[in-house]
């Protein structure tokens, strides 16, 4: 589903301030496939979402998602074929709009807009189901605007609107960072209904090793802008998080004391 190849990325190149974001990365994603990722300050795992959503272009490499070559596709031309959430419960929505108009904006995602009601009421009745089918009693705030809801409950409503039209990539971008304990692990249980109930294809990115290991089919640790590890099926399910410390001191030649490092964002 997902094919990045050898894809690097450096910022402001031949100054002072040169970074290498990226170096040579490949990652293959099979369809349905929950990848979570992990990895220290600087690793390039927010730097490989970006480059995947369009936000800026990459400088080698290709991007295929689909069998569909879209390297040099514009970020709002990706904008049907790929779902996101952000770590900021207040992006990725419109405040000022009510609820049941954010979802009807991510329903017509990259569709040809017309002069027509904002939202129907065939559009309304499906909406309702969806929410009543998160339990979080936002099915009776459909008109209630989005700015006003709590953290967890924007972005349980922003998980809906970024896989509502069947992305062919869901990219979750440490959207439980900002969340309380409970609240996070509420949120990522949506997530894993939302992912396994319509077959997606996700990304997650993660600053808490627990949820890397207990979420998706597979793991990836990054570091310097490339993958170290990749684990998947039994092997991911049986890892600790002292041993992922232990591996990421082997594999990327530094000795932490703590997991700060691993965990930082």
């Amino acid at each position: 589903m997902l094919h990045l190849e050898s894809i690097s990325k450096t910022f402001n190149p031949g100054t002072i301030n040169e970074k290498k974001a990226l170096s040579g990365l490949s990652l293959h994603l099979a369809p349905g496939d929950f990848v979570t990722v992990i990895g220290g300050n600087g690793a390039g795992k927010s730097t490989m979402l970006n480059a995947i959503a369009g936000v800026w272009p990459v400088d080698q490499g290709r991007i295929i998602l689909d069998g569909q070559d879209i390297t040099a596709l514009p970020e709002h031309k990706r904008a049907g074929l790929i779902g996101r959430v952000f770590q900021d419960p207040m992006m990725g929505t419109a405040p000022n709009m009510q609820l049941e108009e954010n979802l009807a904006l991510a329903r017509r995602r990259g569709d040809r807009r017309g002069l027509r009601w904002g939202v129907t009421k065939a559009e309304r009745e499906e909406f309702y189901e969806r929410l009543k089918g998160l339990g979080l009693g936002l099915e009776d705030r459909l008109t209630a605007k989005v700015g006003l809801l709590s953290g967890g409950q924007r972005q349980a409503a922003t998980l809906l609107m970024a896989a509502i039209k069947q992305p062919k990539l869901l990219l979750l971008d440490e959207h439980t960072a900002a969340l309380d304990p409970a609240t996070a692990a509420k949120v990522l249980e949506l997530s894993d209904r939302i992912v396994g109930e319509n077959g997606l294809t996700a990304l997650m990115i993660t600053h808490n090793m627990t949820d890397a290991i207990r979420h998706g089919n597979r793991l990836i640790m990054m570091n310097e802008g490339r993958i170290i590890l990749d684990v998947g099926g039994q092997e991911k399910q049986q890892l600790t998080k002292q041993q992922l410390v232990d591996k990421f001191a082997a594999l990327a030649g530094v000795q932490m004391e703590t997991d700060e490092v691993l965990l930082s964002k």
